[in-house]
């Protein structure tokens, strides 16, 4: 399935409190944008820590959105940071432990790279716990240069054990 400029997905992610509400406030707070509404939600995935493993498992998901034409990718992006706030995010390590995290993955087919905005994002492609929820949404995707989601996600290293993930 090939990108529709009004697609847009979301990546929730969260590891301290109770990562499984921390995911429901949040995703209930997309959700409440106007000009936004949800197409399908992921399942929650458990999953290892990337990077720094000395924390709690992520509880992960990715919401598949639609959006009408009064959204642009950098005006989401300050909803989404302003929303991580609002939730009580406070900045810590990269690859740290966090109360919630919204990653923009893909805004249609969108492709920029600024400073603080990289359209895909740039870990899309390497974490299974972002594509295996994204395939679960929407099987078949194409990404804007062409490449499978399911084909990035048969070429990594993974254990999937009902729904939680193991990538090293």
């Amino acid at each position: 399935m090939h990108l529709h400029k009004q697609d847009i997905f979301i990546s929730l992610g969260s590891n301290m409190g109770d990562p499984t509400d921390n995911l429901k406030q949040a995703s209930d707070l997309v959700q409440a944008l106007p000009g936004l509404s949800v197409v399908k939600e992921s399942s929650i995935y458990r999953t290892e820590p990337q990077g720094l493993k000395d924390q709690d498992w992520f509880a992960n998901q990715v919401l598949w959105m639609r959006r009408d034409k009064s959204w642009h990718p950098r005006t989401l992006l300050a909803e989404l940071k302003e929303m991580e706030k609002r939730l009580g995010r406070i900045p810590g390590p990269r690859n740290g432990p966090r109360l919630i995290d919204l990653d923009m993955l893909l805004f249609g087919n969108t492709i920029m790279s600024e400073e603080d905005l990289i359209l895909p994002h740039p870990g899309l492609k390497s974490r299974a716990f972002v594509l295996i929820p994204l395939v679960e949404v929407c099987p078949g995707l194409i990404l804007p240069d062409g490449s499978k989601a399911e084909s990035l996600l048969q070429g990594l290293e993974f254990r999937l054990e009902g729904h939680k993930i193991f990538q090293t």
